[in-house]
């Protein structure tokens, strides 16, 4: 059994990670807190944007779009495009783990030879260059608390790439917020945008339109239905590569709280552990001191 002080060594620097872990909980806890806010009111407006494009179903179907979102591209050589996107820091749990294992399983399985990455976090970033993936571009500086402003280049970058021809399909890897104790990791296609996965996406909430049929705004639209499909397509894709960061911002600090939390609770059971070894090292002590003196005192008389 170790002696005293090196349990109660041992004691203090579990205190100390314990203060370090309980800031950390607290500190994710009010970023997770703006995080979900600014996500779950992000989604109202996605909302109303997929309320619009029902009120233009009708219209999608058998109409020639000339967008070249909705192109399929010839000349991109088979190449694909996937942006993944992690964290900065680690201490988040499974958080980064779980997108980096989806993204390299659809690697190896869906996609062809010829795949480029874009990474969004240096924990992404580390990862598919230790794999010996071909990133092109890496992100790093969005704030904890992104705005449209911070994601434009990203997103320009996208859609540039995509209308030059470079590429035939571009993914985003990301992490959907489902609650605090649940994230989810997720690859979706971006680009192009099939109007047959549209129409599917549009029907998929065909029961919850449903419901609130009575309630739904009814649109009138003029002129060019065309024009306005491509003008949506345009502010789509830039407020889809909005919602998946600000998604995977709140399942980040989610993560990290829960982790946290955890961590937290674990070194004070460790230092209950400690205590009760400590309390037992010193009775011994105790005891072993009481039998020299009293063999001490024998030995005298």
């Amino acid at each position: 059994m170790a002696g005293t002080k090196e349990i109660k060594r041992r004691i203090k620097s579990v205190k100390s990670t314990k203060k370090i872990t309980k800031a950390m909980e607290l500190v994710s806890a009010s970023k997770m807190k703006r995080a979900v806010s600014k996500t779950l009111a992000s989604r109202l407006y996605a909302n109303y944007s997929w309320d619009l494009l029902t009120s233009l179903s009708d219209k999608l179907e058998g109409e020639e779009l000339t967008h070249p979102f909705f192109i399929e591209n010839k000349n991109g050589n088979g190449k694909s495009l996937i942006v993944i996107i992690t964290s900065n820091r680690g201490l988040c749990g499974g958080y980064n783990s779980q997108i980096i294992k989806k993204t390299i399983g659809m690697l190896k399985t869906s996609l062809s030879d010829q795949v480029d990455i874009i990474t969004v976090g240096k924990k992404g970033d580390s990862a598919m260059r230790r794999t010996g993936q071909n990133v092109v571009a890496t992100f790093t500086d969005f704030s904890d608390s992104v705005t449209l402003q911070e994601i434009s280049p990203l997103s320009t970058f996208l859609t540039n790439e995509f209308k030059n021809g470079n590429y035939n399909n571009i993914y985003i890897g990301y992490t959907d917020f489902i609650s605090a104790l649940s994230q989810k990791a997720n690859i979706k296609k971006l680009l192009p945008i099939s109007k047959t996965e549209l129409k599917d996406v549009i029907d998929s909430l065909g029961d919850k339109e449903e419901e609130k049929k009575k309630q739904k705004t009814q649109y009138l639209f003029e002129g060019d239905i065309d024009t306005l499909l491509q003008t949506l397509a345009e502010k789509l894709v830039k407020m889809q590569v909005y919602q998946m960061l600000l998604e995977s911002s709140a399942s980040e600090q989610s993560s990290r709280m829960v982790a946290m939390k955890n961590a937290n609770e674990a070194a004070g059971e460790m230092i209950d552990d400690l205590t009760l070894v400590f309390n037992k090292a010193r009775q011994a002590g105790i005891t072993r001191e009481i039998s020299e003196i009293s063999a001490g005192m024998a030995s005298i008389n």
